[in-house]
């Protein structure tokens, strides 16, 4: 049977998995989501890549993407409003964490590259938890970089009437470049209250996209939020 990808979008039911809490809690919320090693990120909202070939390989490097084709190698991006997003391929997986300044320096197109050099192609995209226009009020300069990138739709307003970044619009006109349809959550992690928003609430704490392949699980993901 051909591995089925399979991915977990956490919230708070599944504790705080930010990569800088402390190793003795971490290891079992890890564990009850996927018990073998991670391959986590200290993310910087760049666009570096890596390659995973045996589980936790990579751990603790500074990178914003990681994709696999290895049975059972769990790789997982962390976010409190930044964008998770999954690449589904035949064969193949990738996790990108998508801030607004990793999108400009191309960190979606860039996994989706990985994906390539490895022989699979994404085919597929999802887009978690994250935060939305409403409430992501945003600085004219910050904004046009985005929008010089990714074109004025992922111009918008927020709901008191400033100006906001639609980040998931820009993870949708990433997408497009790469020629992969884009399912999108909806969830606004500002607004979920069984989510950490680090905009909304100064939260600390993190959520995981955690996404692994399974050659004995026929179904694409085990729950997509639930702790």
């Amino acid at each position: 049977m051909p591995a089925a990808v399979c991915h977990r979008f956490t919230d708070r039911r599944a504790g705080d998995l930010a990569v800088s809490g402390p190793p003795d809690e971490l290891a079992p919320r890890r564990a009850a989501i996927h018990p073998a090693p991670w391959t986590w990120l200290r993310q910087d909202h760049g666009a570096r890549v890596v390659t995973v070939t045996r589980p936790g390989e990579h751990a603790g490097e500074i990178a914003d993407a990681a994709v696999t084709t290895v049975v059972d190698a769990p790789i997982a991006v962390h976010a409190a409003d930044c964008a998770p997003l999954l690449l589904e391929a035949d064969g193949a997986l990738g996790v990108v964490h998508a801030g607004w300044r990793g999108l400009v320096a191309g960190v979606v197109e860039a996994a989706a590259r990985a994906l390539v050099d490895l022989g699979h192609p994404p085919r597929a995209a999802r887009l978690g938890p994250c935060i939305r226009p409403r409430c992501y009020e945003f600085g004219a300069d910050d904004l046009a970089a985005v929008a010089s990138r990714y074109g004025h739709a992922v111009v918008a307003t927020t709901a008191w009437g400033t100006p906001a970044l639609d980040l998931p619009a820009a993870v949708r006109a990433a997408c497009a470049r790469i020629e992969v349809p884009l399912a999108d959550d909806g969830t606004c992690t500002a607004c979920s209250p069984v989510h950490w928003s680090h905009r909304a609430r100064g939260d600390a704490s993190r959520q995981a996209l955690v996404a692994w392949s399974a050659a004995d699980e026929p179904v694409t993901g085990r729950g997509r939020h639930g702790g």
